[in-house]
């Protein structure tokens, strides 16, 4: 694409986008960390705990994700308000998002309280519904704090200030460990809870979290200029339909995005432990992986949102050149020590042979996978600064759907190009093809939307 020869005007445009990114990712590890100290807690508890934590963080995750990208597809609406110095509208346009909150919450908390006919379509053994549905109780009366912490999150990318959101996250996982710990195992008066424990430790740390962002918002110099605590306006029909149109297929996208990864699980369960377990190894490093250019994503979209507000599309365009390079080069460079370090980190993960040669094998195909996935969440971020996300969500819903999933499972089970595999390497294969799809269509768009605008 010819913007990705383009030299960055300055190296300004690189440190902006860097700095911003090295602070989001600290804070998306941190995020990360949540998860993997309650599976480690849950597991010390009882296998019966961690597989009900394991399928019901499975449905928050799906729900939850899904309803962050509503919102965090705002981040470039207030960019552009910002580097338009319209300092009032921004103002608005944040109390608008009130409803837009609302509106999330109940409809994520009405799933979360009632899903007992999803565990039956994926099969969840009856004594098993029980704890699970608990913990999704539990985690509906967190949702909303942990929705109104994501637009102090999405205000703050928007204004490239995210240091604030970094620290709270960092200083919410100082919290949540010992508080998962003890209510998950128990200790003095506190009985153990073991998965419902982890939920009621996510619970607490996420009111505390919206606790603190909205005090800094009411106290911090940083919000003063943008009016934020006047009195709401009622709900404005124009702006919560551009909302509207802006978050809704961008929310169905992560939620094609992170289903095409829980049913390729559900999948691959069948093939036994040993597939399953290496599947998960797999699954545990393309998340800890797609938290880098997901990070440069949301910093390079703050920027160019910054720029087109600030009637600057060069400038927005460079941006763009910037971050995509970035984030092409750190994705090969990261998909080349996996590639050839990929038994040595199998090994890292578990002392069963089995498991550690096909854990191998698939991480070989997770830096194939990770290459394709890197661009594409790159590209849909920045397609969303110039409006774009019902393509997308198109493009997503055919790919990793249809040829990611659908592929994966007639490579697996009925035959393509030969005798079924019956094995997950299919399901990676297919994956990974899926998401190269998808990075070249993504990149295509928006090469031609940068010449369009040009």
């Amino acid at each position: 694409m010819a913007f990705l020869s383009r030299p960055a005007a300055q190296a300004g445009e690189f440190g902006a986008i860097a700095r911003h990114a090295l602070t989001v990712l600290a804070g998306q590890m941190a995020v990360m960390a949540f998860g993997l100290t309650d599976t480690i807690v849950a597991g010390r508890y009882s296998d019966a705990s961690l597989a009900a934590l394991s399928i019901g963080s499975a449905v928050y995750v799906s729900i939850y994700v899904a309803l962050t990208g509503v919102i965090q597809s705002l981040l470039p609406v207030w960019a552009q308000q910002h580097g338009g110095q319209q300092r009032e509208a921004l103002g608005r346009s944040v109390r608008q998002s009130v409803y837009l909150w609302l509106l999330a919450s109940l409809f994520g908390v009405l799933l979360l309280l009632a899903p007992g006919p999803l565990l039956r379509v994926m099969q969840v053994p009856m004594p098993m519904q029980a704890e699970v549905g608990a913990y999704l109780r539990i985690l509906a009366a967190a949702l909303p704090f942990a929705l109104m912490f994501r637009i102090y999150g999405t205000l703050n990318q928007s204004l490239g200030r995210p240091v604030l959101v970094t620290w709270l996250q960092l200083a919410s996982l100082v919290v949540k460990l010992p508080l998962s710990v003890w209510l998950a195992l128990g200790g003095g008066p506190v009985p153990a809870m073991g998965a419902v424990g982890c939920a009621w430790a996510t619970l607490i740390v996420y009111m505390l979290m919206a606790g603190v962002s909205l005090a800094l918002l009411r106290w911090q110099p940083l919000y003063r200029e943008y009016g934020l605590w006047r009195r709401i306006e009622p709900p404005h029909g124009p702006t919560l339909a551009a909302f509207a149109r802006l978050g809704v297929p961008a929310g169905l996208s992560y939620l094609v995005d992170v289903t095409s990864l829980t049913l390729m699980a559900l999948f691959i369960a069948r093939q036994g432990t040993v597939p399953t377990a290496a599947h998960q190894i797999a699954a545990s490093m393309v998340g800890m992986l797609y938290m880098v250019p997901l990070s440069l994503a949301i910093a390079t979209s703050a920027r160019v949102g910054y720029w087109l507000g600030a009637v600057q599309p060069e400038r927005a365009r460079q941006a763009v050149g910037t971050g995509m390079k970035t984030t092409a080069c750190l994705a090969v460079g990261l998909a080349g020590v996996l590639f050839f370090a990929r038994g040595a980190i199998a090994g890292l993960y578990t002392g069963n042979p089995a498991v550690a040669a096909l854990a191998a094998s698939l991480l070989g195909w997770v830096a194939f996978f990770h290459l394709g996935d890197a661009i594409q969440c790159f590209c849909a971020f920045v397609l969303r600064c110039w409006r774009i996300t019902v393509s997308t969500f198109v493009v997503y819903a055919l790919m990793l759907w249809g040829v990611g999933l659908g592929g994966g499972y007639a490579l697996a089970y009925t035959g393509l190009f030969g005798p079924a595999r019956q094995s997950p390497q299919a399901f990676w294969m297919a994956g990974g093809s899926a998401l190269w799809l998808t990075a070249l269509a993504f990149s295509t768009m928006l090469a031609l939307t940068l010449r369009r605008r040009a």
